[in-house]
């Protein structure tokens, strides 16, 4: 056993021997690694730094990993379901295109205190932008889905119950500024179906779609022109190229007649073959842009599309929807078929009614369109019934304007396009330009 007893005394020595060395060590690299990198942590023993489990690596470069990733942008869907303030969580909406004033006007670029005056007029721009980005976004995906075969009715509709999801649809805040102008061919405009209405888009069809929207009362108005047949390309350039000449024209101080004439002779430079038969391309003349103001379509000034006009010269401040119509007729319209379109008269004081379902029907009217354009599909959507005797009584007394459709000698065809622009103090603004048109 005494052996075993002097071995034993013999480990133990060296072990301690060992041990120091290894302390020693230990405490140089700790020195070595608090001079490079601060406190190292110690374990429980005292023996040496304490290690991370696999998981509580895992989880750091985890939590590194989600503050590293920025929070990715929505995008829209498609179909278009999002509405566009979730697309801009900053509440800022695109500009539109930025054209600048000429002549004497050019000045207005660089002053300062129109600057200011834009400034001043922010929330407004920001409203209308808004309506503009929704109306981009919806055209977009209509014309991505128009073909021959389809329902008018249906392309109305989805056109409009997309435009509410996309503008959130907020009573007389926010909506739809005036009912789905779809007129075909020798009908120009304020042709919308009313309910039951079978009429089918056709290969050869040329239709309008004139629609709007508004936030806080600030409407874009804007149109396009769709045709499946490629015979009918140089009308539906002539009225496009026509009304970026009117856009281009436009601006402050700038009279009416002279933005007519610039149109007309864009407009009436262009030919059409159709069905091996040449068209000069017309301008209709009794067919006008707009000003535009708060929950007012037309509000009161008349942009021609024809030289001859008004002297009135445009302001400051002003909206404008610069909309031109280019016709294989007689270039003159006049009212016909079944109306559709309504409008409550802006101007109109107070008027006694005697039918009590004329006085339910315009409390429904001011609650839910106040002075904006609507149709009666709008009406059957809210539930009205049987109103047409109350809304003939309404148009009868003057509290309402019918806009029945505006048509051309039928055989006819026209085409439109329209932008709306605002005349701000140092630029001119396209509101509803987009990468289509």
């Amino acid at each position: 056993m005494e052996p075993r007893e002097e071995n034993s005394g013999s480990s133990t020595n060296n072990n301690l021997q060992t041990n120091e060395e290894a302390v020693i060590k230990l405490m140089e690299n700790i020195d070595v690694d608090i001079s490079k990198n601060g406190p190292i942590d110690v374990d429980a023993n005292g023996t040496g730094p304490q290690q991370e489990s696999a998981q509580e690596v895992v989880k750091k470069k985890k939590k590194k990993n989600k503050s590293k990733k920025k929070k990715e942008p929505l995008e829209q869907t498609d179909p278009p379901s999002i509405p566009v303030i979730e697309l801009f969580p900053s509440g800022e909406f695109p500009e539109g295109e930025i054209q600048q004033y000429k002549d004497d006007n050019l000045w207005r670029t660089t002053s300062e205190e129109k600057r200011e005056l834009e400034r001043l007029e922010k929330p407004k721009y920001n409203a209308v932008r808004q309506a503009a980005e929704v109306h981009r976004q919806v055209r977009k995906y209509i014309r991505s889905i128009l073909k021959p075969g389809m329902l008018m009715i249906d392309i109305c509709e989805t056109l409009e119950n997309t435009v509410r999801k996309l503008i959130s649809e907020n009573g007389l805040q926010a909506g739809i500024a005036f009912p789905t102008g779809c007129s075909l061919n020798w009908v120009a405009a304020h042709w919308t179906p009313n309910s039951g209405d079978k009429t089918v888009l056709q290969y050869d069809d040329v239709m309008k779609l004139d629609f709007g929207t508004q936030v806080d009362g600030n409407i874009v108005d804007c149109a396009f022109t769709v045709a499946f047949n490629p015979m009918f390309d140089p009308l539906l350039e002539a009225s496009r190229e026509a009304t970026n000449t009117g856009v281009k024209e436009a601006g402050i101080d700038v009279r009416l007649c002279d933005v007519g004439a610039a149109i007309q002779e864009v407009m009436e430079s262009y030919e059409v073959e159709i069905n091996g038969k040449v068209f000069q391309v017309k301008s209709i003349r009794n067919l006008n842009g707009h000003s535009i103001g708060p929950y007012q379509i037309h509000a009161g000034k008349s942009v021609p599309i024809v030289k001859g006009g008004e002297q009135t010269k445009m302001e400051e401040g002003e909206f404008f929807a610069i909309e031109t119509f280019a016709s294989t007729g007689k270039g003159y319209v006049r009212e016909d078929l079944e109306c559709s379109h309504y409008m409550k008269n802006f101007e109109i004081g107070h008027v006694p009614l005697r039918l009590p379902t004329a006085k339910k029907l315009l409390g429904t009217i001011n609650k839910h369109f106040s002075t904006l354009a609507f149709c009666r599909r709008y009406l059957d959507r809210l539930g009205e019934s049987k109103y047409l005797m109350a809304l003939k009584n309404l148009c009868d007394t003057g509290v309402v304007q019918p806009y029945p459709p505006l048509c051309d000698i039928k055989g006819s065809y026209v085409s439109q396009f329209e932008h709306t622009i605002l005349l701000r103090p140092t630029c001119k603004e396209v509101i509803s330009r987009g990468d289509d048109y």
